[in-house]
């Protein structure tokens, strides 16, 4: 029982870790980030483009500033949400090696194909 208690007391001082690819893994908050994307915005203002509620927007909020992609400030009695693009360099540095492996892969595919073709229409003749 002893050993139970201090596993769950270990759970709750540990320190959740999310990373950019969580973030973006939702529709909304993609969403959010293409709002924030023209300017920061009050947590209102984003929750106004949305039909969920306002507390599923501050978890979706809560979310994106763990791993970094959104800041909130205070602005008088107002908390704005600023976009910091710079955490989807991972991303882009991820897919970009796929990417490029894909092309790769493709591209020696349609080369094998056009030497298939070339070598039945040859043993044709």
């Amino acid at each position: 029982m002893v050993s139970f208690i201090f596993v769950i007391k270990w759970f709750q001082n540990m320190e959740i870790r999310r990373d950019v690819f969580q973030a973006i893994a939702d529709p909304t908050r993609r969403q959010i980030i293409e709002l924030l994307a023209s300017g920061p915005l009050n947590l209102n203002a984003v929750a106004e483009n949305f039909e969920i509620s306002r507390p599923a927007i501050s978890k979706h909020i809560k979310i994106l500033t763990e791993c970094g992609l959104v800041s909130i400030r205070q602005q008088g009695r107002e908390r704005y949400c600023d976009a910091h693009f710079d955490q989807l360099n991972e991303v882009t540095e991820w897919t970009g090696y796929y990417s490029k492996l894909w092309d790769k892969k493709l591209n020696a595919l349609q080369k094998y194909l056009v030497n298939e073709k070339s070598a039945s229409k040859k043993k044709r003749k």
